[in-house]
């Protein structure tokens, strides 16, 4: 799928995605976190604030991330009913976001069960357009080959794509499939890059989706992408340019030039900050305090204007 608006999209309608694009990802399925975004940029807004514009946004849309479907263990014994809580938030946002994007780790083992069971929980999602993008737990033995036949449908190499939607590009990465120390890209990926943006104008507000992170968060850990630079350069003649990620299981955020780079959080389980602790093993934290932890997040772009607002929640 290409980034270039067809001769049948109407350019004054916001929602308007090519048959192709429709047909090619009307089954795919996302992550639960709210997505607002407004222009170019990602503001963050803190839970329970008021958005900085009333009026109806031009996209609206939402990322949960690392569902993690199939985990057992103490630091969160169910998270099945986590995921679904978080689905309901998004259900319960006060509007249908125009799509839902679910930034990798669907599942915990990559079983075909439990791809079998995050699909028929993302159908619950009240939203016409799903998307995502593999964890590394999502291709534990095959090379993603079982996340691709469940969520792969109109992708290109091992799952990667792009797409138009309200005058915004948006593109999907898949940086797990081929993990050395730091996630990692891979030269056909650079050159799907490459070409998909070079016909865009450099007004074009871009939207980058991953599972890890696109910039060296904390590479002990493993947190980054070694070839992520190769990538970034391709978009970095972009007045704005915001990268999602998932992985990290926590909030972080970090600007270089016209680059903003947001790290969400999970529905699952927490992670250590960077440097706590040799791994990035689960946290169990006190009785009552996990869903703090876990959320979901808001993400509305504005015609005209040069930013994006995010807005971050927690569950319940």
């Amino acid at each position: 799928m290409t980034g270039r608006r067809p001769e049948h999209t109407d350019p004054r309608d916001p929602h308007t995605m090519t048959r192709r694009q429709l047909m090619r990802h009307s089954a795919w399925f996302g992550a639960a976190v709210g997505l607002a975004v407004v222009g170019g940029e990602v503001v963050s807004h803190v839970a329970g604030t008021a958005d900085a514009a009333p009026e109806r946004p031009t996209l609206r849309f939402a990322q949960i991330s690392d569902s993690h479907i199939g985990f057992q263990g103490t630091a969160n014994p169910d998270v099945t009913g986590t995921f679904t809580e978080a689905i309901g938030q998004v259900n319960a946002l006060g509007y249908r976001p125009d799509f839902v994007v679910h930034t990798g780790d669907l599942t915990h083992l990559a079983t075909p069960e439990q791809f079998d069971q995050v699909r028929q929980m993302m159908t619950g999602l009240s939203t016409p357009h799903i998307f995502t993008v593999p964890g590394e737990h999502d291709a534990t033995d095959d090379a993603g080959q079982r996340y691709r036949a469940a969520f792969g449908q109109g992708a290109s190499g091992d799952g990667w794509y792009s797409f138009d939607i309200a005058g915004v590009h948006v593109i999907g990465l898949v940086n797990t499939l081929n993990l050395r120390t730091l996630g990692h890209l891979g030269a056909d990926q650079l050159e799907f890059v490459r070409k998909d943006v070079a016909g865009l104008t450099d007004d074009t507000p871009i939207i980058v989706f991953s599972h890890i992170p696109l910039f060296a968060m904390y590479p002990q850990w493993g947190w980054g992408t070694d070839d992520a630079a190769q990538a970034l350069s391709y978009l970095r003649r972009f007045s704005s340019v915001t990268c999602l990620n998932g992985h990290v299981h926590q909030l972080f955020t970090k600007t270089e030039g016209n680059i903003t780079f947001y790290s969400g959080t999970t529905t699952a389980y927490p992670l250590p900050r960077p440097g706590d602790g040799p791994a990035p093993k689960p946290v169990t934290l006190p009785a009552g305090k996990l869903h703090d932890a876990l959320g979901i997040r808001e993400v509305t772009y504005r015609k005209g204007q040069r930013q994006l607002a995010i807005k971050d929640e927690v569950l319940g």
